[in-house]
């Protein structure tokens, strides 16, 4: 049985990541192993004596020592809790669920999670969502970039998808999303709509009628446009009218460096989109 890895952490997101796994699960009879990290600042030790005289740093630091105990036991409590949550909503809906606490690195875990997994889920932003709307994760580009499988960004709201949308520019990482879509027991037999953004030219034109005609012979309702414009800006237009359920595109073609320099469309397109976003690298 294929397997799919879910990020919870207890904020707003966790409840639409365990929805969107246990919609993807279903439909492709896989399983889920719902996850919760804890990282070395939750669980490591403190050092906050400063220079202070010998004999009040030894008090101190066993204050602080039994203080980080029951840090680290308060961690590993709400972690469960946390597990407990996400799994009741996977076995009410009928899908295979395990469970994993884990301490280390989140992307030295997540790498060892991964193995063996088809897909990553992960939620849009972590426990402070309702602070800043427009902030992503902390995290999240951290885990885009590191992760090899293909990993869906939960939005705020999950619907069950009946139109999917591909931001298709005819590289690498968009034709091996519409591979991906081609091959997919999750997402065959939906409507897909192929959206290019740029100039119109032969070539474009080219790119997205093969990608068009790869995904009606894999059994899809396809429609494919070219418009011109700002890729985020159009794309998050579209799916604001309400045009597809889930986003589809490649992610991060460029080095951090040169998106600090331009810019990068993929943490635009996490950033404004609303619904779930299934990227590929």
């Amino acid at each position: 049985m294929s397997k799919i890895v879910a990020l919870v952490d207890g904020s707003p997101y966790s409840a639409t990541v365990c929805e969107a796994a246990a919609w993807i699960a279903k439909r492709k009879g896989a399983s889920v192993v719902i996850a919760h990290i804890l990282g070395p600042r939750q669980t490591g030790t403190s050092d906050l004596s400063g220079n202070i005289g010998l004999g009040a740093r030894t008090k101190l630091m066993d204050e602080l020592a039994t203080l980080d105990a029951e840090r680290a036991k308060l961690a590993q409590k709400r972690g469960r809790a946390i597990l407990e949550d996400a799994e009741a909503i996977l076995k009410d809906a009928g899908v295979p669920v395990e469970t994993e606490l884990r301490n280390g690195d989140l992307i030295e875990e997540l790498h060892r999670l991964e193995d063996g997994a088809d897909l990553v889920i992960v939620g849009k932003r972590g426990e402070a969502a309702d602070y800043a709307k427009m902030h992503l994760g902390s995290n999240l580009e951290r885990v885009v970039r590191s992760v090899t499988k293909p990993i869906l960004v939960a939005s705020q709201v999950f619907k069950p998808v009946e139109t999917i949308m591909v931001a298709f520019d005819g590289g690498n990482s968009a034709l091996k999303a519409v591979d991906h879509l081609a091959r997919s027991d999750v997402f065959g037999g939906l409507k897909c709509h192929l959206l290019f953004v740029g100039a119109e030219t032969e070539d474009s034109r080219r790119a997205i009628e093969g990608a068009s005609a790869l995904l009606k012979g894999a059994g899809y309702e396809v429609s494919h446009e070219i418009t011109s414009g700002t890729p985020d800006e159009v794309i998050a237009d579209r799916l604001l009218a309400g045009e597809a359920e889930m986003m589809v595109m490649g992610a991060y073609g460029h080095s951090r460096i040169r998106n600090l320099i331009i810019g990068s469309t993929t943490t635009e397109m996490i950033r404004s989109c609303r619904v779930p976003l299934l990227l590929f690298r």
